[in-house]
């Protein structure tokens, strides 16, 4: 005997019980949440260190101390704690992306369940495929072209001296250079780690270091907290713009759109994207701006080719 079709009316929950699923949901994401916050904690630091790998690369490009400040006290303690919260959430996101759909899951027909089961692959991809075009393509790039553009600047003039000054021999010293540090340095030694690219020398049995910076106009001290909310803003900003195709796609399966107007309105679209890539970019970054962009335009492309070439399903199409 062929089953009928699902009808929702003989699965009915009462308000209360819908807040009591609800509530054993948020119980069980929260405690996963929780799980992978611990462990996050206890690697934040090398986290940590990973976020600050561009920057540092992009310092020893160009011949800068290759280190990060801070301005108050507590600054690196909220960053490992906002880094550690932040990794928390990004793994534990299919747990809890998991418990949502399992409540929603049971008031949708079967069709409807295939439908948003089967982009989600996808979308996880488009999410992971922005924040990797971000760490490995569009932050190294940004920061190569402020921080070139910064060290650029020469000074206004080379200020002559007031009074003559007595034609002494200068003494100088040379600095030894070591990869790493030395294995028995002695009370204020001082050498140059040709690894780290930092100046150190030895103070009270600990290996200290002397920041140093360009010699043109302007010098760096960038701080760890602005330059943890900057990567921290392009990759939400690009992962969830990376989401581009699939908002094409469900616009043209509602029938607001169809493939044809998606095809003739492509100079109106991409006019739209310029803008909105300039407005959600954080910072003053027009380097990211231009980076979003491109792919956005690409994006934009591939979901009028998953419009085009993805069957719709019966609900889609209005047949059960």
């Amino acid at each position: 005997m062929k089953p009928g079709p699902l009808n929702p009316d003989h699965y009915r929950m009462t308000v209360g019980d819908h807040l009591e699923e609800l509530r054993r949901r948020l119980i069980f994401a929260l405690l996963g949440m929780a799980v992978v916050l611990v462990v996050c904690l206890i690697f934040g630091k090398t986290v940590m260190a990973y976020f600050c790998a561009p920057m540092i690369d992009t310092l020893r490009s160009y011949d800068v101390s290759p280190q990060l400040f801070v301005k108050e006290v507590g600054d690196a303690f909220m960053v490992w704690v906002k880094i550690a919260l932040i990794s928390a959430a990004a793994i534990a996101s299919p747990w809890m992306v998991y418990q949502l759909w399992q409540f929603i899951a049971a008031g949708l027909y079967p069709a409807e369940r295939k439908l948003i089961t089967r982009y989600i692959p996808l979308s996880i991809s488009l999410l992971i495929g922005g924040m990797v075009f971000v760490y490995f393509v569009v932050l190294p790039w940004t920061l190569q072209f402020f921080l070139g553009f910064a060290i650029s600047v020469p000074l206004p003039y080379d200020a002559p001296p007031s009074t003559p000054v007595p034609k002494i021999a200068p003494v100088l010293f040379d600095v030894p250079q070591y990869p790493g540090d030395p294995p028995a340095a002695a009370e204020f030694q001082m050498w140059f780690d040709t690894l780290q690219q930092r100046l150190k020398f030895f103070y009270r049995g600990k290996v200290q270091v002397i920041p140093f910076g360009p010699s043109n106009l302007i010098g760096f001290q960038f701080t760890l907290p602005d330059y943890i909310d900057l990567v921290l803003g392009m990759l939400l900003i690009f992962g969830l713009s990376f989401q581009l195709p699939l908002v094409v796609l469900t616009l043209e399966r509602i029938g607001i759109v169809d493939v044809k107007t998606l095809r003739s309105s492509r100079k109106l679209v991409y006019f739209v994207l310029v803008i909105v890539a300039c407005a959600i970019t954080p910072g003053d970054a027009i380097t990211a701006s231009v980076g979003l962009t491109i792919p956005l335009i690409l994006l934009y492309e591939l979901g009028i080719w998953l419009a085009r070439v993805t069957p719709a399903t019966a609900t889609e199409t209005g047949t059960e």
